[in-house]
């Protein structure tokens, strides 16, 4: 079992920056790919970003450029900045945990992730 837990989330005025801190705990294994989702109120969850233990990432096209997804393997702890925020970017933020077959898998697919966090909420004011 695999538990994870966001932190960072706020409210922020449209063109504001966060940075969400995402901890990894139980039995993390090498060779794991985390990343993020969100959920607008109304709306279907979405993926935002992730990045494989080895260090690919791989983006939303809407938030490429604004935001980045890294990870401290050592710490087992995955950070999400965002930068140049808008009110469409309200949202509750997810961590996922999963493991693949190599160092380098990373997936955009909700399915492909079996751990996920409670969610930590973004606001973003006009």
């Amino acid at each position: 079992q695999v538990h994870l837990f966001e932190t960072g989330g706020g409210l922020v005025q449209a063109g504001g920056s966060l940075r969400l801190t995402c901890q990894a705990s139980g039995r993390v294994f090498a060779n794991n790919a985390m990343g993020w989702f969100r959920q607008a109120v109304g709306k279907k969850r979405e993926f935002v970003g992730a990045i494989s233990w080895d260090g690919r990432e791989i983006y939303e096209v809407t938030v490429k450029g604004r935001f980045t997804v890294s990870r401290d393997n050592t710490e087992n702890k995955l950070y999400l900045q965002l930068n140049s925020l808008s009110p469409e970017d309200t949202a509750i933020y997810y961590c996922v945990y999963n493991v693949g077959l190599d160092s380098a898998w990373v997936s955009s697919r909700e399915a492909e992730y079996a751990f996920w966090g409670l969610g930590t909420q973004v606001t973003v004011s006009s």
